[in-house]
């Protein structure tokens, strides 16, 4: 990006009737010519204990360095979210939030370089959302065609959703997400899961810590070893340093970001 430019005001779009159906969005204020734009999604295990707000500071920062940012909310577990919900909603915010803010700010946004950005649970919304049209027919938020994304960037995202289960009790975050085990509902892993769906048409690139205390590295190694794409590590970094802008590990999400903005 040329130059750096200073946090926008936050305009609240919404996506959906329900209350957690709206996005925060930031626009440089003195960009030259279009921005890129960033589709924030947060982690936090797809829980409603936690929403936007803890990635309010991302979504400063990235404003920042000059991209147009919309912090997605969507419905969690514990607030009428889960399968099929939350995937529902991020399916309509990733359809419709690009034009509705285009519609209200002409001439700001660069479509085309639209770039998926998720930590976490949110990483691996981010990357399911650009794999919708390989999704099962019938699948909650399927697409015929590829959606319009230059590509995702997933901080220590949960693409594996089937290894993560096997990490726990069976009483887990991924279990209440999807309603069981891989053994429970074959379908909806089949339809939710990242490491299931294959390798993306659009780029994707995994930054990912190799301390990470929540999510061990390996599970994005095993998907970058299975699905491709980049996997970047980075050295002494654990799962919420990727989000914090103060931190070492900051410059890897940036470059990761300026690699699909820019291309």
């Amino acid at each position: 990006m040329a130059g750096s430019t200073a946090p926008g005001q936050i305009e609240t779009f919404r996506y959906g009737p329900h209350p957690d159906q709206i996005a925060d969005v930031t626009l440089p204020t003195r960009a030259t010519g279009a921005a890129p734009l960033v589709m924030l999604l947060h982690g936090g295990f797809w829980r409603a204990a936690h929403d936007r707000l803890h990635v309010r500071v991302v979504a400063d920062a990235l404003t920042s360095e000059g991209y147009a940012v919309a912090n997605v909310e969507y419905r969690r577990v514990g607030g009428g979210g889960g399968w099929p919900a939350t995937f529902m909603d991020v399916a309509q915010a990733a359809d419709t939030l690009p034009a509705l803010i285009e519609r209200s700010r002409p001439g700001r946004l660069d479509l085309d370089r639209t770039v998926y950005l998720g930590h976490s649970a949110g990483g691996q919304l981010a990357v399911w959302a650009a794999l919708r049209d390989r999704l099962p027919q019938a699948a909650p938020g399927r697409t015929a065609v590829p959606p319009r994304v230059a590509g995702v960037v997933a901080l220590a995202p949960v693409v594996d959703l089937a290894g993560t289960y096997a990490l726990g009790d069976g009483g887990g975050p991924v279990a209440d997400l999807l309603g069981g085990g891989p053994g429970d509902v074959p379908e909806r892993y089949a339809a939710a899961d990242p490491a299931a769906l294959g390798a993306s048409p659009a780029p994707v690139i995994v930054v990912h810590g190799d301390l990470d205390e929540v999510l061990p590295v390996d599970l994005s190694r095993r998907y970058h070893a299975s699905c491709g794409g980049k996997l970047i590590e980075v050295p002494g970094a654990g799962h919420f340093d990727l989000i914090d802008p103060r931190s070492a590990a900051w410059p890897s999400v940036l470059e990761a970001l300026r690699l699909l903005a820019n291309a």
